[in-house]
């Protein structure tokens, strides 16, 4: 890409920047394109992934691919954090069952005028 057309680029970034900050969820994503090359590394092919990627060593990814024909690669899930209820056991000491006459609710009008369970059939 010339000098020219990076700065016009910039400008035009610039320029959609400006429309779409008060609408973040409208701002276009920021791609970048790497050439790489697929190679053998003993029994698999690899990928030498560029470092202006931002990605960070040892970070697990899924690679999509459909057709023979490559995708993309997206972070793997993560496992969920387990919750430590030893943290916290114990530091709710006020709190009692509810008794089973509390958990009785009156019927409510509906938007009809009808009570609930006394549709009249």
């Amino acid at each position: 890409m010339t000098k020219r057309n990076e700065m016009n680029e910039d400008r035009r970034t610039f320029a959609l920047n400006r429309v779409f900050g008060s609408a973040p969820w409208l701002k276009p994503s920021d791609k970048t394109r790497h050439k790489v090359k697929v190679f053998k590394s003993g029994n698999s092919l690899a990928v030498r992934i560029p470092a202006g990627t931002k990605l960070v060593a040892g970070t697990e990814m899924e690679l999509i691919v459909e057709h023979g024909q490559f995708l993309c690669y997206e972070p793997a899930n993560q496992p969920k954090r387990k919750f430590n209820i030893a943290k916290v056991a114990g530091s709710a000491t006020d709190l009692h069952l509810l008794a089973p006459e509390d958990r009785l609710f009156e019927d409510r009008v509906l938007l009809t005028g009808k009570a609930d369970g006394n549709d009249g059939a």
